[in-house]
């Protein structure tokens, strides 16, 4: 059975840093495209970064220089690094592998004061 669980989110002030993972079982990563998402109140779900199974990353323009994807191959897990953090970050962030189906995470929450 596939099982993605995020992890590392909570509340953080503006300007500070957080760092989610997404550990994986029942599948292995390493050759796996992964995304991270993220879904706002009342907004949809929206790709935040993505590292490819060759690991090629891309980022939404909204954090393009804050933010890094990577992947831990030893742990099978996924990492988003986020940094220089604003209240426009604040969502429920997902993980997601792509193997033929789509595996989603549970989430985690961010929340960034202001």
């Amino acid at each position: 059975q596939v099982q993605l669980v995020e992890s590392g989110g909570g509340l953080v002030q503006a300007g500070g840093s957080l760092r989610l993972s997404c550990a994986a079982s029942g599948i292995m990563l390493r050759d796996k495209s992964v995304g991270w998402y993220r879904q706002a109140p009342g907004k949809q779900r929206d790709l935040v970064a993505r590292i490819s199974s060759g690991g090629s990353t891309s980022y939404a323009d909204a954090v393009k220089g804050r933010f890094t994807i990577s992947r831990d191959n030893a742990n099978n897990t996924v990492y988003l690094h986020m940094n220089s953090l604003k209240p426009d970050d604040t969502a429920v962030y997902y993980c997601r592998a792509e193997a033929g189906f789509y595996f989603w995470g549970q989430g985690t929450q961010v929340t960034v004061s202001s």
